[in-house]
């Protein structure tokens, strides 16, 4: 019994031995700079491997959107002028693809012309047009309307290559999707626009002109997509500010949103006087003509087709909407100086109000000299500009999400 125990133990020590004597300082080294070149292998191909979307795929998702706004807002701009100068039924049919090629030779645009005269416009307002003139009002509404093809392909060629890439998450797929999808409602809310300055309204003797209605719902909804873009392409390239969650940060909050409801609704307001041409019924200011109230406010029957389709009401609601929304933002100014906001919010709100008080000075001189075009056209561009202001304030003031 004894011996046998002696031999197991005899040789358990000699194992032992025998692995401290293998374990070396140079081996030992050796084993740890085997453990560490593997690490220092393995660490960069495990860390090289980038999920997407990550922040520097969201900033370049950011860039196109706010990029896609800036045609959107261009199209507004061309729209517009094309408004102005009473171009926008020049072009009678619509073709997807046909009619991105211009007429050039003589005889097809004696036939663009010709097609021209059969309708409304020219009957009554442009019988005496001649084909140069005619050239210049075609070349405004296709002008236009290439423009929005633009934005078209502006808007679905990098969502097909961004979603290939894997830069959408889940939501941010729903979005483009959904921005994409109001592109082409668009293009197809402008022609139903047109169409309605092309019908024959044999009792009527009024200028021709398109529908007010679908004048505002063509602007409204670029003024949606404008502002979804812009908003979308801000909150991906700009950090969110850490404000504290505190009463006022919240009332604060609040205002900037009413505020930019209030821009956008003012905005729309504008698409009634143009589609009515109100600001040529009084061209006085502060009053209208001789009175603060005009006699004639609600001459229409029913009342509420007044706001629509008086105007005088129409103006008279456009004036009181844009000094409302002046009042507003220098409501929203004055309560900001009295809190520590970041340095850009600071900024956006000095430039919201800003552009503000030139809006309004515009819309004024606007309305003095007889609505002349580019006076006017500025006036329309002023107000997406200042919508523009509204929406960084409020990508400034945004809450973070936990």
């Amino acid at each position: 019994m004894i011996l046998p125990a002696l031999r197991c133990a005899v040789w358990r020590g000699y194992r032992r031995g025998l692995q401290q004597s293998q374990r070396t300082p140079l081996r030992q080294w050796m084993l740890q700079r085997g453990q560490n070149t593997v690490v220092a292998e393995s660490g960069p191909s495990q860390t090289s491997t980038v999920t997407v979307p990550n922040a520097a795929t969201n900033r370049v998702v950011g860039r196109w959107l706010v990029g896609c706004s800036g045609l959107v807002l261009g199209a507004v701009v061309l729209g517009g002028v094309t408004r102005l100068t009473e171009s926008g039924l020049s072009m009678v049919d619509w073709h997807l693809v046909k009619e991105m090629k211009p007429p050039r030779s003589q005889a097809e645009w004696e036939a663009e012309f010709s097609k021209y005269q059969q309708f409304p416009e020219f009957k009554i307002m442009n019988h005496d047009m001649t084909l140069t003139e005619f050239k210049f009002i075609f070349y405004m509404e296709w002008g236009h309307r290439m423009w929005g093809r633009l934005v078209g392909l502006a808007y679905i060629l990098p969502t097909m290559y961004f979603w290939k890439k894997g830069y959408f998450n889940r939501s941010m797929k729903a979005r483009v999707l959904g921005l994409c999808g109001f592109v082409f409602f668009q293009g197809l809310l402008g022609w139903y626009m047109v169409k309605s300055g092309l019908e024959e309204k044999p009792e009527s003797y009024d200028i021709p002109r398109v529908s007010q209605y679908r004048l505002a719902s063509h602007l409204g909804s670029a003024l949606l997509l404008y502002c979804a873009s812009l908003w979308t392409g801000l909150t991906l390239m700009l950090p969110a500010n850490k404000l504290p969650d505190s009463k006022r940060v919240l009332q604060l909050r609040r205002f900037a949103k009413g505020t930019g409801a209030l821009v956008l609704l003012t905005a729309l307001s504008g698409a009634f006087v143009a589609g009515l041409d109100a600001g040529l019924v009084y061209n006085s200011f502060p009053k209208m003509g001789e009175y603060w109230i005009p006699d004639d406010l609600l001459a229409f029957s029913p009342t509420v087709k007044n706001f629509f389709e008086n105007p005088t009401t129409v103006q008279f609601d456009h004036r009181v909407l844009a000094i409302g929304s002046l009042a507003a933002i220098t409501g929203l100014y004055f309560f900001s100086r009295r809190m520590h906001l970041p340095r850009r919010a600071k900024i956006a709100i000095s430039c919201l109000t800003a552009m503000a008080y030139t809006q309004v000075a515009l819309g004024i001189c606007t309305l003095l000299l007889y609505v002349p075009t580019p006076l006017a056209a500025t006036h329309q561009s002023g107000s997406v500009a200042l919508l523009t202001f509204a929406i960084w304030v409020l990508a400034e003031l945004r809450k973070v999400a936990k």
